[in-house]
């Protein structure tokens, strides 16, 4: 049975602009953007345990700029609307953050401090 972990990143009661990233003991990384209300999905990664950072958007994590020629971006837009992580949670070795990944469809919503 495959997996898949979905979740929302907050900080405080704020969602979060980042990119969340699980890292495997061999190395292997699997990441996901989150969209304007601090949701991710990792789609398909294999079962065990994971280290997770939560790394900020190109340019700091924060609002991207209007698409040129102007016009609102879309609130399910990677990075859209949130707030950059804390540069404590860029890092694996000092985010604290693990899971336990298993098949199937789970929920892990990830609170930052």
């Amino acid at each position: 049975m495959k997996a898949e972990v979905t979740g929302k990143v907050t900080l405080g009661d704020r969602p979060v602009s980042g990119q969340v990233v699980f890292i495997y003991a061999d190395g292997k990384e699997l990441a996901s953007p989150t969209t304007g209300d601090g949701s991710y999905t990792i789609a398909d990664p294999p079962t065990g345990s994971v280290k997770i950072c939560v790394r900020p958007m190109a340019g700091g994590g924060l609002t991207p700029p209007p698409k040129a020629g102007g016009g609102e971006i879309p609130k399910d837009a990677p990075g859209a609307g949130g707030i950059a992580p804390p540069g404590k949670y860029g890092n694996p070795a000092t985010s604290g953050l693990t899971y336990e990944v298993k098949a199937g469809k789970q929920e892990h919503n990830i609170t930052l401090k």
